[in-house]
Protein backbone atom coordinates (compact mmCIF):
# COMPACT_ATOMS: atom_id res chain seq x y z
CA UNK A 1 0.00 0.00 0.00
CA UNK A 2 1.40 3.50 -0.96
CA UNK A 3 2.37 6.05 1.70
CA UNK A 4 -0.46 8.47 0.36
CA UNK A 5 -3.41 5.49 1.28
CA UNK A 6 -2.02 4.92 4.34
CA UNK A 7 -2.12 8.57 5.84
CA UNK A 8 -5.45 9.00 4.07
CA UNK A 9 -6.67 5.59 5.87
CA UNK A 10 -5.39 6.91 9.13
CA UNK A 11 -6.86 10.24 8.80
CA UNK A 12 -10.60 8.22 8.16
CA UNK A 13 -9.63 6.44 11.26
CA UNK A 14 -8.57 9.72 13.40
CA UNK A 15 -11.97 11.24 11.90
CA UNK A 16 -13.99 8.36 13.07
CA UNK A 17 -12.55 8.25 16.95
CA UNK A 18 -13.31 12.37 17.70
CA UNK A 19 -16.68 11.34 15.92
CA UNK A 20 -17.07 8.51 18.72
CA UNK A 21 -19.17 9.41 22.51
CA UNK A 22 -17.31 9.38 26.01
CA UNK A 23 -18.62 5.97 26.09
CA UNK A 24 -16.86 4.91 23.40
CA UNK A 25 -19.65 4.06 21.39
CA UNK A 26 -20.59 5.54 17.72
CA UNK A 27 -21.93 8.84 17.56
CA UNK A 28 -25.08 8.43 15.14
CA UNK A 29 -24.48 11.84 13.78
CA UNK A 30 -20.87 11.81 13.14
CA UNK A 31 -21.02 8.21 11.34
CA UNK A 32 -23.56 9.67 8.78
CA UNK A 33 -21.47 12.90 7.96
CA UNK A 34 -18.77 10.43 6.97
CA UNK A 35 -18.65 9.46 3.28
CA UNK A 36 -19.21 6.11 1.92
CA UNK A 37 -15.58 4.11 0.88
CA UNK A 38 -15.13 3.96 -3.31
CA UNK A 39 -17.93 5.90 -3.63
CA UNK A 40 -18.26 8.05 -7.20
CA UNK A 41 -17.79 11.68 -7.17
CA UNK A 42 -20.64 13.64 -7.48
CA UNK A 43 -20.02 15.02 -11.31
CA UNK A 44 -19.29 11.52 -12.68
CA UNK A 45 -21.10 9.69 -15.11
CA UNK A 46 -20.73 6.19 -13.97
CA UNK A 47 -20.27 4.53 -10.35
CA UNK A 48 -16.92 2.67 -10.31
CA UNK A 49 -17.56 -1.15 -9.02
CA UNK A 50 -15.80 -1.88 -5.77
CA UNK A 51 -13.13 -4.42 -5.31
CA UNK A 52 -14.30 -7.65 -3.56
CA UNK A 53 -12.74 -6.72 0.17
CA UNK A 54 -14.28 -3.50 -0.15
CA UNK A 55 -17.74 -4.98 -0.29
CA UNK A 56 -20.40 -4.30 2.36
CA UNK A 57 -22.77 -6.41 3.68
CA UNK A 58 -25.47 -4.59 2.95
CA UNK A 59 -23.64 -2.30 0.33
CA UNK A 60 -25.83 -1.76 -2.91
CA UNK A 61 -25.02 -3.14 -6.26
CA UNK A 62 -22.54 -1.45 -8.77
CA UNK A 63 -23.85 1.00 -10.64
CA UNK A 64 -26.09 2.65 -7.76
CA UNK A 65 -24.39 5.68 -5.50
CA UNK A 66 -25.65 4.87 -1.79
CA UNK A 67 -27.70 7.80 -0.27
CA UNK A 68 -25.41 7.83 2.92
CA UNK A 69 -22.50 6.29 4.33
CA UNK A 70 -21.98 3.02 5.57
CA UNK A 71 -18.90 1.23 7.29
CA UNK A 72 -18.00 -1.59 4.84
CA UNK A 73 -16.66 -5.12 5.68
CA UNK A 74 -12.61 -3.93 5.60
CA UNK A 75 -13.47 -1.21 8.04
CA UNK A 76 -15.29 -3.30 10.51
CA UNK A 77 -12.39 -5.88 10.58
CA UNK A 78 -9.62 -3.06 11.57
CA UNK A 79 -12.12 -1.92 14.14
CA UNK A 80 -14.28 -4.44 15.64
CA UNK A 81 -16.72 -1.13 17.70
CA UNK A 82 -17.87 -0.28 14.19
CA UNK A 83 -21.00 -1.44 13.19
CA UNK A 84 -23.49 -0.54 10.63
CA UNK A 85 -27.10 0.60 11.76
CA UNK A 86 -28.39 -3.11 9.72
CA UNK A 87 -25.22 -5.18 10.39
CA UNK A 88 -26.06 -9.13 11.14
CA UNK A 89 -24.85 -10.81 14.10
CA UNK A 90 -21.02 -11.78 14.82
CA UNK A 91 -19.49 -14.03 13.09
CA UNK A 92 -22.04 -14.35 9.99
CA UNK A 93 -20.87 -14.05 6.64
CA UNK A 94 -23.82 -13.22 4.08
CA UNK A 95 -22.70 -14.94 0.31
CA UNK A 96 -21.19 -12.72 -1.85
CA UNK A 97 -23.05 -11.38 -5.17
CA UNK A 98 -22.20 -12.88 -8.39
CA UNK A 99 -20.22 -10.57 -11.13
CA UNK A 100 -23.12 -9.10 -13.04
CA UNK A 101 -22.84 -6.56 -15.44
CA UNK A 102 -22.51 -2.39 -13.97
CA UNK A 103 -25.38 -1.36 -16.23
CA UNK A 104 -27.54 -4.10 -14.54
CA UNK A 105 -30.89 -2.61 -13.10
CA UNK A 106 -30.43 -0.13 -10.20
CA UNK A 107 -31.86 -0.61 -6.92
CA UNK A 108 -32.79 1.62 -3.78
CA UNK A 109 -29.61 2.01 -1.32
CA UNK A 110 -31.15 -0.13 1.40
CA UNK A 111 -31.85 -3.05 -0.79
CA UNK A 112 -29.93 -6.51 -0.19
CA UNK A 113 -28.42 -8.30 -2.41
CA UNK A 114 -30.35 -10.57 -4.60
CA UNK A 115 -28.44 -13.53 -3.57
CA UNK A 116 -29.15 -12.85 -0.02
CA UNK A 117 -31.74 -15.13 1.48
CA UNK A 118 -33.13 -13.72 4.62
CA UNK A 119 -35.57 -16.78 5.57
CA UNK A 120 -32.24 -18.72 5.56
CA UNK A 121 -30.42 -16.34 7.41
CA UNK A 122 -29.42 -16.96 11.28
CA UNK A 123 -29.92 -13.68 12.43
CA UNK A 124 -33.08 -11.82 14.05
CA UNK A 125 -33.73 -10.14 10.85
CA UNK A 126 -37.65 -9.57 9.93
CA UNK A 127 -37.91 -9.56 5.96
CA UNK A 128 -40.37 -6.91 4.78
CA UNK A 129 -42.65 -9.50 3.67
CA UNK A 130 -43.27 -11.20 7.07
CA UNK A 131 -42.13 -14.58 8.64
CA UNK A 132 -44.21 -17.34 5.99
CA UNK A 133 -46.45 -19.60 8.59
CA UNK A 134 -46.39 -23.06 7.93
CA UNK A 135 -50.44 -24.54 7.64
CA UNK A 136 -50.95 -27.53 6.78
CA UNK A 137 -54.45 -27.35 5.89
CA UNK A 138 -56.33 -24.03 4.02
CA UNK A 139 -57.51 -21.42 5.87
CA UNK A 140 -60.91 -22.70 6.03
CA UNK A 141 -63.76 -25.50 4.08
CA UNK A 142 -65.94 -23.78 2.20
CA UNK A 143 -68.59 -26.03 4.45
CA UNK A 144 -67.27 -24.04 7.36
CA UNK A 145 -67.45 -20.92 5.97
CA UNK A 146 -70.72 -20.99 4.34
CA UNK A 147 -72.89 -22.41 7.41
CA UNK A 148 -72.26 -19.63 9.55
CA UNK A 149 -73.72 -16.97 6.62
CA UNK A 150 -76.47 -19.23 6.29
CA UNK A 151 -77.80 -18.56 9.68
CA UNK A 152 -77.51 -14.93 9.66
CA UNK A 153 -79.67 -12.43 8.24
CA UNK A 154 -79.42 -11.29 4.29
CA UNK A 155 -78.95 -7.42 5.45
CA UNK A 156 -76.12 -8.91 8.37
CA UNK A 157 -74.08 -11.00 5.64
CA UNK A 158 -70.73 -9.47 4.94
CA UNK A 159 -70.27 -8.06 1.14
CA UNK A 160 -68.99 -10.48 -0.62
CA UNK A 161 -65.49 -10.41 -2.85
CA UNK A 162 -66.19 -12.38 -5.80
CA UNK A 163 -63.75 -15.04 -5.94
CA UNK A 164 -63.67 -15.54 -9.73
CA UNK A 165 -63.16 -13.05 -12.65
CA UNK A 166 -65.30 -11.77 -15.04
CA UNK A 167 -64.71 -10.86 -18.72
CA UNK A 168 -67.66 -8.07 -18.78
CA UNK A 169 -67.18 -5.36 -16.59
CA UNK A 170 -71.24 -5.46 -15.06
CA UNK A 171 -70.41 -8.74 -14.23
CA UNK A 172 -71.42 -12.51 -15.10
CA UNK A 173 -75.08 -12.84 -15.93
CA UNK A 174 -76.87 -13.77 -12.81
CA UNK A 175 -79.23 -16.18 -14.35
CA UNK A 176 -76.58 -18.36 -15.72
CA UNK A 177 -74.88 -17.95 -12.47
CA UNK A 178 -78.17 -19.16 -10.55
CA UNK A 179 -78.59 -21.67 -13.24
CA UNK A 180 -74.95 -23.50 -12.59
CA UNK A 181 -75.96 -23.25 -8.66
CA UNK A 182 -79.01 -25.38 -9.10
CA UNK A 183 -77.05 -28.02 -11.42
CA UNK A 184 -74.26 -28.05 -8.72
CA UNK A 185 -77.07 -28.38 -5.81
CA UNK A 186 -78.61 -31.15 -8.25
CA UNK A 187 -76.00 -33.18 -8.52
CA UNK A 188 -75.55 -32.82 -4.25
CA UNK A 189 -78.72 -33.56 -3.32
CA UNK A 190 -79.38 -36.69 -5.73
CA UNK A 191 -76.20 -38.18 -4.39
CA UNK A 192 -77.42 -38.42 -0.94
CA UNK A 193 -76.27 -35.29 0.35
CA UNK A 194 -77.88 -33.57 3.42
CA UNK A 195 -79.73 -30.34 2.83
CA UNK A 196 -77.62 -28.21 4.78
CA UNK A 197 -74.91 -28.83 3.20
CA UNK A 198 -76.57 -28.60 -0.38
CA UNK A 199 -77.59 -25.12 1.03
CA UNK A 200 -74.13 -24.16 1.72
CA UNK A 201 -72.58 -25.22 -1.36
CA UNK A 202 -75.19 -23.26 -3.81
CA UNK A 203 -74.91 -20.10 -1.27
CA UNK A 204 -70.88 -20.46 -2.00
CA UNK A 205 -71.17 -20.87 -5.40
CA UNK A 206 -73.14 -17.96 -5.85
CA UNK A 207 -71.20 -15.53 -3.63
CA UNK A 208 -67.80 -16.49 -5.84
CA UNK A 209 -69.35 -14.79 -8.26
CA UNK A 210 -70.66 -11.70 -6.83
CA UNK A 211 -74.10 -12.56 -5.94
CA UNK A 212 -74.60 -11.61 -2.17
CA UNK A 213 -78.54 -11.34 -1.63
CA UNK A 214 -79.27 -14.70 -2.68
CA UNK A 215 -81.54 -17.07 -0.65
CA UNK A 216 -81.21 -20.91 -1.25
CA UNK A 217 -83.69 -23.10 -0.16
CA UNK A 218 -83.86 -26.96 -0.70
CA UNK A 219 -86.39 -29.78 -0.25
CA UNK A 220 -86.66 -33.23 -0.91
CA UNK A 221 -87.61 -33.20 -4.51
CA UNK A 222 -87.04 -29.42 -5.56
CA UNK A 223 -84.37 -26.70 -5.29
CA UNK A 224 -84.74 -22.63 -5.31
CA UNK A 225 -82.83 -20.06 -5.48
CA UNK A 226 -83.55 -16.32 -5.50
CA UNK A 227 -81.67 -12.81 -5.93
CA UNK A 228 -82.90 -9.34 -5.65
CA UNK A 229 -79.72 -6.76 -6.10
CA UNK A 230 -81.32 -4.30 -4.07
CA UNK A 231 -84.21 -3.40 -1.84
CA UNK A 232 -85.94 -1.68 -4.79
CA UNK A 233 -85.15 -4.03 -7.47
CA UNK A 234 -87.40 -6.81 -8.51
CA UNK A 235 -86.25 -10.35 -7.86
CA UNK A 236 -84.50 -13.10 -10.06
CA UNK A 237 -85.92 -16.93 -9.07
CA UNK A 238 -85.10 -19.99 -10.27
CA UNK A 239 -85.62 -23.86 -9.66
CA UNK A 240 -84.93 -27.07 -10.36
CA UNK A 241 -86.43 -30.53 -9.61
CA UNK A 242 -84.42 -33.58 -8.60
CA UNK A 243 -85.88 -36.36 -10.50
CA UNK A 244 -83.83 -39.51 -10.46
CA UNK A 245 -81.40 -40.24 -7.15
CA UNK A 246 -78.14 -42.41 -7.71
CA UNK A 247 -75.48 -43.80 -5.55
CA UNK A 248 -72.25 -42.46 -7.07
CA UNK A 249 -69.77 -40.68 -4.31
CA UNK A 250 -66.88 -40.38 -6.96
CA UNK A 251 -69.42 -37.41 -8.36
CA UNK A 252 -69.92 -36.64 -5.18
CA UNK A 253 -66.64 -35.93 -4.54
CA UNK A 254 -65.84 -34.15 -7.94
CA UNK A 255 -68.68 -31.86 -7.30
CA UNK A 256 -67.44 -30.82 -3.71
CA UNK A 257 -63.80 -30.45 -5.57
CA UNK A 258 -65.37 -28.02 -8.43
CA UNK A 259 -67.33 -25.81 -5.06
CA UNK A 260 -64.07 -25.65 -3.46
CA UNK A 261 -62.23 -24.41 -6.55
CA UNK A 262 -65.03 -22.16 -7.42
CA UNK A 263 -64.88 -20.52 -4.01
CA UNK A 264 -60.94 -20.40 -3.85
CA UNK A 265 -59.57 -16.81 -4.34
CA UNK A 266 -56.23 -18.41 -5.80
CA UNK A 267 -58.26 -20.06 -8.72
CA UNK A 268 -59.87 -18.58 -11.55
CA UNK A 269 -62.65 -20.63 -12.80
CA UNK A 270 -64.73 -19.00 -15.03
CA UNK A 271 -68.59 -19.69 -16.24
CA UNK A 272 -67.68 -21.56 -19.24
CA UNK A 273 -64.81 -23.79 -17.74
CA UNK A 274 -67.46 -24.55 -14.57
CA UNK A 275 -70.09 -25.70 -17.21
CA UNK A 276 -67.31 -27.53 -18.74
CA UNK A 277 -66.13 -29.76 -15.91
CA UNK A 278 -70.08 -30.13 -14.71
CA UNK A 279 -70.76 -31.52 -17.67
CA UNK A 280 -67.65 -33.65 -17.64
CA UNK A 281 -69.19 -34.83 -14.06
CA UNK A 282 -72.26 -35.76 -14.95
CA UNK A 283 -71.10 -37.55 -18.22
CA UNK A 284 -67.95 -39.89 -15.91
CA UNK A 285 -68.59 -43.84 -15.79
CA UNK A 286 -68.55 -45.36 -12.69
CA UNK A 287 -65.24 -46.29 -11.35
CA UNK A 288 -66.05 -50.39 -10.70
CA UNK A 289 -68.32 -52.44 -13.88
CA UNK A 290 -71.44 -54.07 -13.22
CA UNK A 291 -70.01 -57.61 -12.13
CA UNK A 292 -68.05 -55.66 -9.59
CA UNK A 293 -70.94 -54.11 -8.31
CA UNK A 294 -72.72 -57.76 -7.76
CA UNK A 295 -69.69 -59.48 -6.17
CA UNK A 296 -69.42 -56.52 -3.45
CA UNK A 297 -73.47 -57.07 -3.02
CA UNK A 298 -72.57 -61.28 -2.25
CA UNK A 299 -69.17 -60.52 -0.03
CA UNK A 300 -70.95 -57.79 1.78
CA UNK A 301 -73.76 -60.30 3.07
CA UNK A 302 -71.14 -62.83 3.34
CA UNK A 303 -69.88 -61.06 5.95
CA UNK A 304 -72.72 -60.00 7.65
CA UNK A 305 -73.49 -63.59 8.13
CA UNK A 306 -70.08 -64.38 9.90
CA UNK A 307 -70.79 -61.22 11.91
CA UNK A 308 -73.88 -62.81 13.56
CA UNK A 309 -72.03 -66.15 14.18
CA UNK A 310 -71.69 -68.05 10.24
CA UNK A 311 -68.73 -70.14 9.23
CA UNK A 312 -67.17 -70.46 5.83
CA UNK A 313 -70.29 -72.50 4.17
CA UNK A 314 -72.89 -69.92 5.62
CA UNK A 315 -71.04 -67.21 3.86
CA UNK A 316 -70.99 -68.78 0.35
CA UNK A 317 -74.85 -69.42 0.73
CA UNK A 318 -75.21 -65.77 2.38
CA UNK A 319 -73.46 -64.35 -1.08
CA UNK A 320 -74.99 -66.62 -3.48
CA UNK A 321 -78.06 -65.48 -2.23
CA UNK A 322 -76.94 -61.83 -2.18
CA UNK A 323 -76.28 -61.72 -5.91
CA UNK A 324 -79.05 -63.50 -6.82
CA UNK A 325 -81.23 -60.83 -5.11
CA UNK A 326 -79.10 -58.46 -7.07
CA UNK A 327 -79.65 -59.64 -10.08
CA UNK A 328 -83.28 -59.70 -9.88
CA UNK A 329 -83.78 -55.77 -8.53
CA UNK A 330 -81.80 -55.20 -11.70
CA UNK A 331 -83.93 -57.05 -13.58
CA UNK A 332 -86.85 -55.04 -11.96
CA UNK A 333 -85.20 -51.95 -12.56
CA UNK A 334 -84.73 -52.15 -16.17
CA UNK A 335 -88.31 -53.00 -16.39
CA UNK A 336 -89.36 -49.55 -14.94
CA UNK A 337 -90.82 -50.90 -11.67
CA UNK A 338 -90.17 -48.25 -8.42
CA UNK A 339 -87.58 -49.24 -5.95
CA UNK A 340 -90.17 -50.44 -3.95
CA UNK A 341 -90.77 -53.44 -5.82
CA UNK A 342 -87.10 -53.68 -6.55
CA UNK A 343 -86.26 -53.50 -2.74
CA UNK A 344 -89.03 -56.68 -2.39
CA UNK A 345 -87.50 -59.20 -5.12
CA UNK A 346 -83.83 -58.45 -3.28
CA UNK A 347 -85.34 -59.40 -0.16
CA UNK A 348 -86.70 -63.39 -1.64
CA UNK A 349 -83.80 -65.34 -2.60
CA UNK A 350 -81.59 -64.77 0.64
CA UNK A 351 -84.82 -65.90 2.39
CA UNK A 352 -85.77 -68.77 0.36
CA UNK A 353 -82.08 -70.05 0.71
CA UNK A 354 -82.03 -69.87 4.59
CA UNK A 355 -85.88 -72.13 4.33
CA UNK A 356 -84.27 -74.58 1.99
CA UNK A 357 -81.09 -75.53 4.19
CA UNK A 358 -84.13 -76.09 7.63
CA UNK A 359 -86.06 -77.71 5.34
CA UNK A 360 -83.31 -80.12 4.01
CA UNK A 361 -82.18 -80.14 8.04
CA UNK A 362 -78.49 -78.90 7.07
CA UNK A 363 -76.58 -78.16 10.52
CA UNK A 364 -75.79 -74.33 8.48
CA UNK A 365 -77.36 -71.66 10.61
CA UNK A 366 -80.34 -70.28 8.10
CA UNK A 367 -81.12 -67.86 10.28
CA UNK A 368 -77.19 -66.37 9.30
CA UNK A 369 -77.95 -66.00 5.46
CA UNK A 370 -81.08 -64.75 5.87
CA UNK A 371 -79.14 -61.80 8.29
CA UNK A 372 -76.82 -61.69 5.81
CA UNK A 373 -78.86 -60.67 3.16
CA UNK A 374 -80.75 -58.01 5.50
CA UNK A 375 -77.61 -56.43 5.87
CA UNK A 376 -77.49 -55.48 2.09
CA UNK A 377 -80.76 -54.31 1.71
CA UNK A 378 -81.20 -51.97 4.92
CA UNK A 379 -81.13 -48.15 3.83
CA UNK A 380 -78.84 -47.15 6.52
CA UNK A 381 -77.41 -43.94 3.95
CA UNK A 382 -81.00 -42.67 3.67
CA UNK A 383 -81.62 -43.23 7.58
CA UNK A 384 -78.51 -41.20 8.32
CA UNK A 385 -79.41 -38.35 6.41
CA UNK A 386 -83.15 -37.81 7.16
CA UNK A 387 -81.88 -37.84 10.61
CA UNK A 388 -79.10 -35.65 10.35
CA UNK A 389 -81.83 -33.78 8.42
CA UNK A 390 -84.17 -33.12 10.97
CA UNK A 391 -81.34 -32.48 13.40
CA UNK A 392 -80.15 -29.52 11.30
CA UNK A 393 -83.79 -28.22 11.60
CA UNK A 394 -84.48 -29.00 7.54
CA UNK A 395 -87.60 -30.89 8.91
CA UNK A 396 -89.59 -31.36 5.25
CA UNK A 397 -86.96 -33.03 3.88
CA UNK A 398 -86.06 -35.34 6.72
CA UNK A 399 -89.99 -36.48 6.83
CA UNK A 400 -89.76 -36.50 3.07
CA UNK A 401 -86.68 -39.00 3.67
CA UNK A 402 -87.73 -40.89 6.60
CA UNK A 403 -90.83 -41.79 4.63
CA UNK A 404 -88.63 -43.38 1.31
CA UNK A 405 -86.70 -45.48 4.27
CA UNK A 406 -89.97 -46.79 5.76
CA UNK A 407 -91.05 -47.47 2.24
CA UNK A 408 -87.79 -49.16 1.37
CA UNK A 409 -88.07 -51.26 4.87
CA UNK A 410 -91.97 -52.28 4.54
CA UNK A 411 -90.74 -53.78 0.78
CA UNK A 412 -88.08 -55.57 2.38
CA UNK A 413 -90.67 -57.00 5.03
CA UNK A 414 -93.02 -58.42 2.68
CA UNK A 415 -90.43 -59.88 0.82
CA UNK A 416 -88.74 -61.78 3.44
CA UNK A 417 -92.56 -62.44 5.41
CA UNK A 418 -93.62 -64.03 2.20
CA UNK A 419 -91.15 -66.58 2.12
CA UNK A 420 -91.00 -67.07 6.08
CA UNK A 421 -94.79 -67.74 5.96
CA UNK A 422 -94.58 -70.34 3.33
CA UNK A 423 -91.29 -71.73 5.13
CA UNK A 424 -93.63 -72.03 9.03
CA UNK A 425 -96.61 -73.38 6.80
CA UNK A 426 -94.04 -75.76 5.19
CA UNK A 427 -93.04 -76.99 8.93
CA UNK A 428 -89.56 -75.08 8.14
CA UNK A 429 -88.21 -74.85 12.09
CA UNK A 430 -87.06 -71.57 12.69
CA UNK A 431 -85.95 -70.68 16.11
CA UNK A 432 -86.25 -66.84 17.12
CA UNK A 433 -84.72 -67.87 20.27
CA UNK A 434 -81.31 -67.92 18.81
CA UNK A 435 -81.17 -64.29 18.60
CA UNK A 436 -80.73 -64.11 22.68
CA UNK A 437 -77.29 -66.56 21.81
CA UNK A 438 -75.15 -63.96 21.21
CA UNK A 439 -72.16 -65.13 19.45
CA UNK A 440 -68.66 -63.45 20.22
CA UNK A 441 -66.16 -64.54 17.63
CA UNK A 442 -63.34 -61.54 18.10
CA UNK A 443 -60.82 -61.91 15.30
CA UNK A 444 -63.16 -63.62 12.82
CA UNK A 445 -66.08 -60.78 13.40
CA UNK A 446 -63.00 -58.03 13.38
CA UNK A 447 -62.17 -59.20 9.69
CA UNK A 448 -65.54 -59.34 8.48
CA UNK A 449 -66.77 -56.16 10.05
CA UNK A 450 -63.60 -54.52 7.62
CA UNK A 451 -64.96 -56.53 4.59
CA UNK A 452 -68.41 -55.81 4.86
CA UNK A 453 -67.10 -51.60 5.22
CA UNK A 454 -64.96 -52.51 2.21
CA UNK A 455 -67.69 -53.89 0.19
CA UNK A 456 -70.20 -51.22 1.04
CA UNK A 457 -67.72 -48.87 -0.06
CA UNK A 458 -67.55 -50.30 -3.75
CA UNK A 459 -71.21 -50.47 -3.63
CA UNK A 460 -71.47 -46.75 -3.40
CA UNK A 461 -69.24 -46.33 -6.23
CA UNK A 462 -66.67 -44.56 -3.79
CA UNK A 463 -63.33 -43.57 -4.93
CA UNK A 464 -60.48 -46.25 -4.61
CA UNK A 465 -58.01 -44.22 -2.47
CA UNK A 466 -60.99 -43.91 0.03
CA UNK A 467 -62.10 -47.97 -0.05
CA UNK A 468 -59.09 -48.63 2.38
CA UNK A 469 -59.70 -45.87 5.27
CA UNK A 470 -63.39 -46.43 5.13
CA UNK A 471 -62.69 -49.94 5.73
CA UNK A 472 -60.86 -49.51 8.71
CA UNK A 473 -63.16 -46.97 10.32
CA UNK A 474 -65.84 -49.64 9.68
CA UNK A 475 -63.46 -52.05 12.14
CA UNK A 476 -62.83 -49.68 14.61
CA UNK A 477 -66.73 -49.34 14.69
CA UNK A 478 -67.09 -53.47 15.32
CA UNK A 479 -64.07 -52.99 17.51
CA UNK A 480 -65.56 -50.91 19.82
CA UNK A 481 -69.26 -52.10 19.56
CA UNK A 482 -68.22 -55.86 20.64
CA UNK A 483 -65.32 -53.92 23.45
CA UNK A 484 -68.98 -52.21 24.87
CA UNK A 485 -71.30 -55.36 24.60
CA UNK A 486 -69.41 -58.58 24.99
CA UNK A 487 -67.36 -57.78 27.03
CA UNK A 488 -68.15 -54.57 28.88
CA UNK A 489 -72.17 -56.12 28.53
CA UNK A 490 -74.09 -52.74 27.20
CA UNK A 491 -77.30 -52.79 25.96
CA UNK A 492 -76.26 -52.85 22.16
CA UNK A 493 -78.56 -50.08 21.48
CA UNK A 494 -75.78 -47.97 23.94
CA UNK A 495 -72.61 -49.68 22.29
CA UNK A 496 -74.39 -48.91 18.53
CA UNK A 497 -74.57 -44.91 19.51
CA UNK A 498 -71.15 -44.65 21.03
CA UNK A 499 -69.70 -46.55 18.18
CA UNK A 500 -71.64 -44.76 15.71
CA UNK A 501 -70.66 -41.41 17.52
CA UNK A 502 -67.24 -42.59 16.66
CA UNK A 503 -67.56 -42.98 13.03
CA UNK A 504 -69.18 -39.79 12.53
CA UNK A 505 -65.92 -38.28 14.15
CA UNK A 506 -63.32 -39.72 12.36
CA UNK A 507 -65.38 -39.56 8.90
CA UNK A 508 -65.67 -35.90 9.87
CA UNK A 509 -61.94 -35.49 10.36
CA UNK A 510 -60.78 -37.46 7.65
CA UNK A 511 -63.72 -34.93 5.56
CA UNK A 512 -61.95 -31.68 6.55
CA UNK A 513 -58.39 -33.11 6.10
CA UNK A 514 -59.36 -34.24 2.07
CA UNK A 515 -61.86 -30.94 1.97
CA UNK A 516 -64.33 -33.05 0.45
CA UNK A 517 -67.61 -34.72 1.71
CA UNK A 518 -68.21 -36.90 4.98
CA UNK A 519 -70.52 -39.15 3.43
CA UNK A 520 -67.92 -41.53 1.77
CA UNK A 521 -66.06 -41.60 4.98
CA UNK A 522 -69.19 -42.26 6.88
CA UNK A 523 -71.91 -44.18 5.54
CA UNK A 524 -69.90 -47.13 4.13
CA UNK A 525 -68.21 -47.42 7.70
CA UNK A 526 -71.72 -48.15 9.76
CA UNK A 527 -72.39 -50.91 7.62
CA UNK A 528 -71.39 -53.46 10.74
CA UNK A 529 -73.87 -51.85 12.71
CA UNK A 530 -76.78 -52.23 11.03
CA UNK A 531 -79.59 -54.11 12.18
CA UNK A 532 -80.21 -56.93 10.47
CA UNK A 533 -80.20 -59.35 13.28
CA UNK A 534 -83.31 -57.93 14.82
CA UNK A 535 -84.91 -57.08 11.97
CA UNK A 536 -85.01 -60.90 10.91
CA UNK A 537 -86.27 -61.74 14.33
CA UNK A 538 -88.48 -59.34 14.23
CA UNK A 539 -90.09 -60.81 10.86
CA UNK A 540 -89.84 -64.25 12.09
CA UNK A 541 -91.60 -63.41 15.28
CA UNK A 542 -94.85 -61.72 12.92
CA UNK A 543 -94.83 -64.64 10.18
CA UNK A 544 -95.13 -67.05 13.48
CA UNK A 545 -98.26 -65.52 14.86
CA UNK A 546 -95.73 -64.37 18.30
CA UNK A 547 -97.16 -60.32 17.40
CA UNK A 548 -95.44 -59.44 20.91
CA UNK A 549 -91.86 -60.58 20.72
CA UNK A 550 -91.70 -59.47 17.10
CA UNK A 551 -92.62 -56.22 17.29
CA UNK A 552 -90.47 -55.83 20.44
CA UNK A 553 -87.53 -57.59 18.25
CA UNK A 554 -88.80 -54.70 15.32
CA UNK A 555 -88.94 -51.96 17.84
CA UNK A 556 -84.95 -52.79 19.31
CA UNK A 557 -84.38 -52.40 15.31
CA UNK A 558 -85.80 -49.36 14.72
CA UNK A 559 -84.21 -48.32 18.39
CA UNK A 560 -80.50 -49.78 16.74
CA UNK A 561 -81.48 -47.56 13.90
CA UNK A 562 -81.93 -44.38 15.34
CA UNK A 563 -78.88 -44.66 17.61
CA UNK A 564 -76.90 -45.01 14.15
CA UNK A 565 -78.17 -41.90 12.56
CA UNK A 566 -77.84 -40.00 16.18
CA UNK A 567 -74.41 -41.09 17.33
CA UNK A 568 -73.10 -40.12 13.46
CA UNK A 569 -74.75 -36.76 13.43
CA UNK A 570 -73.25 -36.11 17.33
CA UNK A 571 -70.12 -37.54 16.26
CA UNK A 572 -69.89 -34.90 13.61
CA UNK A 573 -70.61 -32.02 15.82
CA UNK A 574 -68.36 -32.89 17.99
CA UNK A 575 -65.59 -32.20 15.73
CA UNK A 576 -66.86 -28.57 14.64
CA UNK A 577 -66.95 -27.85 17.98
CA UNK A 578 -64.01 -28.00 19.04
CA UNK A 579 -61.80 -28.23 15.82
CA UNK A 580 -62.51 -24.64 15.01
CA UNK A 581 -61.05 -23.15 11.90
CA UNK A 582 -59.12 -20.12 12.51
CA UNK A 583 -60.61 -16.94 11.53
CA UNK A 584 -64.25 -18.26 11.09
CA UNK A 585 -67.06 -17.80 13.03
CA UNK A 586 -69.00 -21.16 14.87
CA UNK A 587 -72.02 -21.95 13.08
CA UNK A 588 -75.11 -20.27 15.16
CA UNK A 589 -78.13 -22.96 15.78
CA UNK A 590 -81.50 -22.10 15.00
CA UNK A 591 -83.52 -20.90 17.65
CA UNK A 592 -86.30 -22.23 18.99
CA UNK A 593 -89.93 -21.43 21.41
CA UNK A 594 -89.54 -23.42 24.68
CA UNK A 595 -93.08 -23.85 24.90
CA UNK A 596 -94.65 -21.19 24.03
Amino acid sequence: MSEAEDRDRGEDRDHRDESRGPDGGRDRGGAESRPAPDATEPGEGSAKPQSDEARSAFSPPSGVAPATGRPNRAEAEDDPQVTSEFALPEGFVPPEPPDTDTSATTTSAFSLPHTYDARNAPSAFTPAEGVPVLRLTKEAPWQDRMRTMLRMPVAERPTPEAAQKHDAEEGPAVPRVLDLTLRIGELLLAGGEGAEDVEAAMFAVSRSYGLDRVEPNVTFTLLNISYQPSLVEDPVTAARTVRRRGTDYTRLSAVFQLVDDLTSPHTDVSLEEAYRRLAEIRRNRHPYPGWALTAANGLLAGSASVLVGGGVAVFFCAAVGAMLGDRLAWLASGRGLPEFYQFLVAATPPAAIGVALNLAHSDLRASAVITGGLFALLPGRALVAGVQDGLTGYYITAAARLLEVLYFFVGIVIGVLVVLYAGVQLHASLDPDVAVNAVNKPVAQLLASIALSLAFAVLLQQERSTVLPVALNGGVAWLIYGSMHFTGEISPVAATAVAAGLVGLFGQLLSRYQFASSLPYVTAAIGPLLPGSATYYGLLGIAQNDLNDGLLSLSRAVATALAIAIGVNLGSEISRLFLRVPGTIARKGAKRTRGF
